[in-house]
């Protein structure tokens, strides 16, 4: 039994060392390859003329029944308002990019993880995306709806990000060799 032990702690130990650079990387990599295009779609999406100039659309996104309350006039909403829709924006293209780059890994997945609830919230209160299919349920037979499901997947690697950094491979420890720096 003493055998099997040391074999089993010999290959496990090797593939848990394996895993402190790759795991950050894979979480990085699932992230990039699941998330960034959606993302960066959806801010494209909220461009009006400019960063600084949302469309009707990124209102109507994000605030939906304030929107249509004002007649879908834009205008009319407050600085609070457009602060959130730019800020939204811009957090659509900047924080996938820096964790894909391993930047400030840490910070950017806190980040997400407060996006991500925010777009659930939206879509479920402002959008009234609470049919079976779409909302869905945990424990339930059904692995693939849209907000329960899948988001929760989004937040849990997220969250590894958020507890683990970006791991060998990344900005951050590039930057915390060069500088000496505890940042991730």
């Amino acid at each position: 039994m003493t055998i099997l032990a040391s074999l089993y702690t010999a290959v496990f130990g090797r593939i848990e060392r394996i895993g402190d650079w790759l795991l950050p990387l894979g979480a990085r990599f699932v992230i990039g390859a699941t998330l960034l295009v959606y993302y960066w779609h959806s801010g494209l999406t909220k461009v009006g003329d400019g960063m600084f100039s949302p469309s009707v659309g990124a209102y109507a996104q994000i605030f939906p029944k304030q929107l249509e309350a004002v007649g879908y006039d834009a205008a009319q909403l407050s600085v609070f308002h457009w602060l959130v829709v730019v800020g939204g924006t811009w957090a659509e293209f900047i924080l996938p990019a820096m964790i894909i780059l391993g930047l400030a890994t840490r910070l950017a997945s806190l980040g997400m993880i407060g996006f991500v609830v925010m777009q659930s919230l939206t879509d479920v209160y402002g959008h009234a995306m609470t049919d079976t299919k779409t909302l869905g349920a945990w424990f339930d037979r059904f692995p693939d709806s849209i907000i329960m499901d899948q988001r929760l997947f989004w937040v849990f690697t997220l969250s590894y990000l958020v507890i683990r950094g970006g791991g060998a491979l990344s900005f951050d420890t590039l930057l915390r060799r060069r500088f000496g720096a505890a940042s991730s």
